[in-house]
């Protein structure tokens, strides 16, 4: 019986040990607001600088965030619940500029079908604080 009772504390143990070493999985807003860390929101702006189009990452359910450095344009898009970091983002239009009111179609990156759209709505610039000496 004391064998038995050992055997199954130590299965237990076992168990949930990956639990404890498993990453936390962030909400898209706590992901958001961890990549917003030390940067502070400026003026909404309607359309992007082609140099920001260069770096896209989609934030799970909630942002799609442009650029990289010291500057990021953040657009919480309309339906946003749709965005999925595995999809790939597909807008048609005449310009090389990214603007408000653009719609983008998410295509699922391992299937190749539709999942959805977006659509964008004016973009947020994060620029970093400077540290202060």
């Amino acid at each position: 019986m004391k064998r038995l009772a050992i055997a199954i504390a130590a299965t237990a143990a076992l168990l949930g040990t990956p639990a404890l070493h498993a990453k936390e999985r962030l909400s898209g807003e706590a992901q958001l607001a961890k990549l917003l860390e030390g940067r502070v929101a400026g003026e909404p702006v309607n359309c992007l600088p082609l140099s920001a189009n260069n770096d896209v990452r989609i934030i799970a359910k909630t942002a799609i965030v442009y650029g990289r450095g010291d500057t990021v344009w953040v657009n919480q898009p309309t339906n946003a619940t749709a965005l999925d970091p595995d999809d790939i983002l597909v807008r048609k239009s005449q310009t090389p500029r990214v603007c408000n009111l653009d719609t983008i179609q998410l295509l699922d990156r391992s299937s190749n079908f539709y999942t959805g759209f977006v659509g964008l709505n004016q973009f947020v610039p994060y620029r970093k604080v400077a540290a202060a000496e």
